[in-house]
């Protein structure tokens, strides 16, 4: 069975309730960087979501 990539938005922004969780890392980097851009106007690099965001659960 695959790891799954996880973000909890609310670990670091109190008033986020976002939340994802994937199999697949590359679609959690995508939707995780729609966020980002999207709620918290922040540009971020894929690389950078790999390193800070995402968590293998």
């Amino acid at each position: 069975m695959a790891q799954a990539q996880r973000h909890d938005c609310e670990a670091t922004a109190a008033d986020c309730r976002f939340v994802i969780r994937s199999e697949n890392e590359d679609e959690a980097i995508e939707l995780l960087k729609i966020h980002m851009r999207d709620v918290h106007r922040k540009d971020c690099t894929d690389d950078e979501l790999r390193r800070k965001r995402l968590q293998l659960v």
